[in-house]
Formats: C-alpha cells, structure tokens, sequence
C-alpha cells in the first residue's frame, strides 16, 4: 500500500506518488512565495530541488499534518558555508493552514504560492492520502 518514491514538478505545480515507476496519485500544490530556483538560504521562500528523503513527520503540525523533506542536504550546506549564509531548513510537505475554516479563503490558498518554501497540499484529505501512502524514509525528488 505504500508508494516508493515522491516527484514534485515545481513548474506544473504538481506532486507525484510512485510505486514500481508508475504515477499512482498526482496531487496539485502550492509552493514558496518565490518558487523559482533552488532554495539557497534561510528567508529566499523558495522551495530546493534535487534529491532529498521523507525523513519525518509531525501530526501535531500548524498545518494540516506535515512530512519533513531531508534540506539542506551536505551540498546544500556547503554552497550556503561558501556564500556566508544559512541554508535554512524544515521544508516540509504539508496542508492548509489549522486555522484556516473558510471555505472561500481555502480557496484562494490552493490557486496562489504561500509557503516559505514548502510543498503544500490543497485540502486535508489530499494531506491524509498523501500520509497515509507514504512512509518515513521514502526518497523525494523536487524539480525546477
């Protein structure tokens, strides 16, 4: 029941769950205020790309449930330490905001980027499947 392997085609705005290279569910999402281009500090509200891991998560999210991406990985890290900044980090996949009760307001999250960098789903049930399928450990790939 579990898939092996998560895409994010940040230009489509789309996640992808996999299991034997096939797409089994397909999700659309919103990322990072400034999505385009790999994250390269702390603040930039852009979502990395490259190849990462769900290493974590955490129910008790202020959003609807949230998976930790495994940023910054080491190059990350290094090419942050030779710019002189942080690289940032808790770029998570999650759902809408706790507090977020309109269904108008909802709305408007899931048509629009909002995140500091995360990958948000547009509804709490899109978040549960995507809780559900996937597991701590499954690799993560984030591109342009």
């Amino acid at each position: 029941p579990y898939v092996d392997r998560v895409l994010v085609k940040k230009a489509e705005r789309r996640l992808e769950l996999h299991k034997d290279g096939d797409v089994v569910r397909a999700y659309p999402i919103s990322l990072g205020d400034r999505p385009r281009g790999h994250k390269i500090q702390e603040g930039d509200e852009r979502t990395p790309e490259g190849n990462y891991v769900l290493d974590w998560r955490n129910p008790q999210s202020a959003y609807h449930k949230s998976i930790h991406v495994s940023y910054p990985n080491e190059l990350d890290r290094n090419v942050a330490r030779a710019l002189g900044v942080s690289p940032g980090g808790m770029i998570m996949i999650h759902g809408l905001p706790n507090w977020l009760s309109s269904p108008r307001l909802a709305e408007e999250y899931r048509n629009r980027d909002w995140t500091d960098g995360c990958i948000a789903l547009g509804s709490d049930e899109e978040m549960d499947e995507v809780w559900r399928l996937v597991r701590d450990g499954t690799p993560i790939t984030i591109l342009p």
